[in-house]
């Protein structure tokens, strides 16, 4: 199983399947997929296959995932799907050790959700999304 594999298997588990919530400002949302960011995508009919490519491509590939050591990958994959592409700043923590760019990385995509108008209606699922992708970045998959 590739890095991306494992990658896209935690991120989809953590996005889940179809939803249509009008509080969530990405709209029509499935495999974690929006349709405000993917305009292009039939939603409601989108398989995990085409899923799993559009992510590929979307995300892995187009934010350099490939080229990064497994917690930077996955942290980095995991916030660009969550927040989109214009969360750049995990430039900064660029050459740390694991452990510490994934606990400054996730403060920091912290402290962005928590500066979005919907935190207080999505503050624990996004809580738990961080914890749960950050215990996962500190497991580099065989």
């Amino acid at each position: 199983m590739s890095l991306f594999d494992s990658a896209f298997d935690i991120v989809v588990g953590v996005e889940g399947g179809y939803v249509n919530d009008p509080k969530d400002p990405g709209g029509e949302t499935k495999f974690g997929l929006s349709k405000r960011a993917n305009p292009d995508l039939d939603i409601a009919n989108l398989t995990v296959d085409s899923a799993k490519l559009a992510y590929l491509q979307r995300y892995w590939t187009k934010f350099g995932c490939n080229n990064m050591p497994w917690a930077e990958a996955l942290l980095v994959f995991d916030c660009v799907v969550n927040g989109g592409p214009a969360l750049h700043w995990h430039t900064l923590f660029k050459g740390q050790p694991a452990l510490q760019f994934a606990i400054d990385f996730q403060t920091e995509h912290l402290l962005y959700l928590a500066s979005l108008a919907n935190w207080s209606y999505e503050k624990r699922g996004w809580t738990r999304r961080l914890l749960t992708v950050f215990n996962q970045s500190q497991k580099v998959p065989t």
